[in-house]
This record gives structure tokens, sequence and C-alpha cells, in this order.
């Protein structure tokens, strides 16, 4: 789903996203229900942030990526958490793009989320490469979204990828590991 956002352009700076576990349901601009195999999934857009709520039987759990004056984490290079009996996983990139490559990424993102029927992707009025957008799925019992956020006047696109399981016993490993912390890197 592609929708114009009615809200002006406020995160406007990369380097001004934090990331929280927990938070309650902010104000959304847009949101899209889903239903992943028994897992029911909000995805909300807030400005050039994201919100995301899970609720299955085991529990619950909201990630907030957002400009939020009260958050002292910055945006986390990645985490890994024991949540009750999930393991959460996130992972964040900076990318950063000419104007010409930033506009074509920008517009392959929106077309790949905007007909996706677990996507959505919220445009600001004004530019059509301002835009936050989100992607979900569930494979082999996670359930697992990624978010885009494009500042294009820093040329910049922020990239997240989370992973929402049931813990993996000891020696069954992971198709993609994400036991790394620190802040998130620019990638030129």
């Amino acid at each position: 789903m592609l929708t114009t956002l009615k809200t002006a352009y406020t995160d406007t700076r990369a380097d001004d996203l934090a990331w929280a576990l927990g938070r309650e349901p902010l104000a959304a601009l847009a949101v899209l229900d889903l239903e992943l195999g028994g897992a029911k999934l909000q995805l909300r857009l807030l400005g050039a942030s994201h919100q995301v709520l899970l609720e299955e039987e085991r529990g619950s759990c909201s990630e907030t990526v957002a400009c939020m004056a009260d958050s002292s984490t910055p945006l986390p290079l990645g985490v890994a958490k024991r949540l009750g009996d999930w393991e959460y996983e996130f992972a964040a990139r900076v990318e950063t793009l000419s104007q010409g490559s930033f506009a074509g990424r920008a517009q392959e993102l929106l077309a790949l989320v905007a007909d996706h029927p677990n996507g959505l992707a919220g445009t600001f009025p004004g530019s059509p490469n301002a835009f936050t957008a989100m992607l979900a799925q569930r494979i082999e019992g996670q359930v697992r979204w990624r978010t885009w956020h494009a500042y294009p006047q820093e040329g910049r696109l922020v990239v997240t990828r989370t992973r929402v399981g049931a813990r993996v016993p000891a020696g069954q490993g992971r198709d993609e590991p994400l036991w790394v912390t620190g802040r998130a890197q620019t990638v030129t």
C-alpha cells in the first residue's frame, strides 16, 4: 500500500533516528494490520519513522525507530535480545547515495513495497523521494520486517531489518546472525 502522508517532513536527519523496544503505540499517519501465520502485526508510519507492533500467543513486542526527544538510545548497528520465549534481532545501516542514484533507488523501493500485500509506504508532500517504507513476512516461524527511511536532502537511506521468533536451541544456528552491537554505520 502506498499513501501520501498528510504532514510536513519533520524527521529530516538520518542521524536523529533512535531505536526503542516496548513503547506504547504512538500516533500514526498510516497503519497496515496484518495476520501472518497466527501473529498479528501492525505496521505504523510515524512521519519519517516507524513503529511495529507484534502480538502472538507467546507475547507482544513493540519496535520504534523515530526521532524521540526522550530517548537516549541512538540507532544501533545491531541488537539481539531475548524477549521471554522469543529472540529479537535488529540491524541497521545507512547508505549514502548520489542524487541520481538516490532517486532511482527510492523509486525502486517504492515500487517494491507499494503493490506488496504486506507492504506499507508513505511519501511526503513536495518530494517523491522522501518516504518511509515497510515490508513484513513470516518465514520458518519467524516474523521479519524491513524498513527504509529516505532523507533525499542528505542523500541518505536508513535501512533496518528485524526478526522475531522462537528461541533457537544451541547448535541449530541462524541463517543471518545479527549479534553485533554498535552505532549504525554509513555505507558509501
